[in-house]
């Protein structure tokens, strides 16, 4: 079945742990076996070929940079202008990706629609460019809020204001308070060039403050239920009613700690831990329950998001293996449509209608 990713780091892949996404996932972690300077090496579960493989056409793909204040001891630039350097070759790689004919980038209706009977006309996907629509994890990186355009005119269709910790526009996981004074002027730049919002990553207040001021499109690319596993990243039940009743739409994220409860990072094993793809789904359904339907959550796994096979679903050993969740959904007693919808089909509705 068709797939949507709604997050992947990939350039963040390609740039910081210098792996060519082109390759043959096998040959990307042999040639990681004796590094040690990150404790994913040898475990990635993403890239291109295996994309194909699992008939994952289309993904929301992130540029990312944070600025950390000198008081700030999470690893990022030093410096607005640092981290839209980073940006901007991050850009700079999905640019050499499409001329090479491995990428598409899908920033309207007319590509969507391009791009989606390419995937669909029968033919085989090895040799198909995968879809990326751009977002940026993080707005630390734009110097201004006037940068917003510019990166707008580069295909940037997706803004999350902040990441972890304090943020130059918002407060992100681990942090408290409303978004800052430019975090409001940014709010208002991306309704006028209809920016999609991001909501992942906002700390409670400074959700409450974006959905108290913003009238844009609004979607959560990759966050699971603070019901399941309490903890400050996920969203609330009251959350993600808000979140409903705006139309957006909830990707599930397969990082284990945001899966299962009582995780420990380095030390937890997935196996042990009980984390599968159908502890995924188990947010998903209590979206789901939520909505009283199956119209607003999808797939965001931020898979080798700064974390490989030690730390996602154990039943997970590639990126293609997603395509085992309809199938999964299925024995949940989820129907076809609404199965293709969790799939695929609630992300193009959003697009479509967020687009048109």
């Amino acid at each position: 079945m068709f797939t949507i990713d709604a997050h992947l780091d990939l350039s963040m892949n390609a740039l910081e742990w210098n792996r060519d996404l082109t390759r043959p996932l096998e040959e990307i972690n042999h040639r990681e076996k004796n590094l040690t300077d990150k404790p994913d090496r040898a475990k990635a579960t993403v890239c291109l070929p295996e994309l194909r493989k699992g008939n994952i056409g289309l993904v929301v793909a992130t540029q990312i940079g944070r600025y950390v204040a000198p008081e700030n001891d999470l690893p990022g630039w030093h410096s607005p202008e640092q981290a839209w350097a980073q940006t901007q070759g991050q850009l700079a790689w999905y640019k050499a990706m499409e001329d090479a004919g491995e990428m598409f980038q899908v920033n309207n209706l007319e590509t969507l629609e391009k791009h989606l009977a390419l995937w669909n006309n029968g033919e085989a996907s090895e040799k198909k460019p995968i879809g990326y629509i751009l977002s940026l994890e993080g707005a630390d990186s734009l110097i201004t809020v006037s940068h917003l355009e510019r990166v707008f005119k580069n295909g940037l269709r997706a803004v999350g204001p902040a990441h972890y910790g304090p943020g130059r526009y918002a407060q992100g996981t681990g942090a408290v308070g409303k978004m800052t004074a430019i975090g409001h002027e940014l709010l208002k730049e991306m309704e006028r060039l209809n920016v999609i919002l991001d909501a992942t990553h906002l700390c409670d207040d400074s959700f409450w403050d974006a959905m108290d001021r913003f009238n844009g499109p609004v979607w959560a690319s990759h966050n699971n239920c603070r019901a399941l596993v309490n903890d400050g990243r996920h969203y609330s039940d009251k959350q993600i009613l808000e979140l409903i009743g705006r139309g957006a739409v909830i990707g599930g994220a397969l990082d284990a700690w945001m899966i299962v409860p009582n995780w420990q990072r380095g030390i937890s094993d997935p196996k042990t831990m009980k984390c599968n793809l159908n502890a995924v789904i188990d947010h998903i359904d209590h979206i789901c329950q939520l909505a009283g339907n199956a119209n607003h959550v999808g797939i965001g796994s931020d898979l080798d998001g700064a974390f490989g096979t030690e730390q996602c679903p154990y039943d997970l050993k590639t990126i293609a293996n997603l395509e085992n969740m309809a199938d999964l959904f299925g024995k949940r007693g989820y129907k076809d449509i609404e199965i293709e919808n969790l799939m695929h089909g609630n992300w193009l509705r959003f697009l479509r209608r967020a687009w048109a």
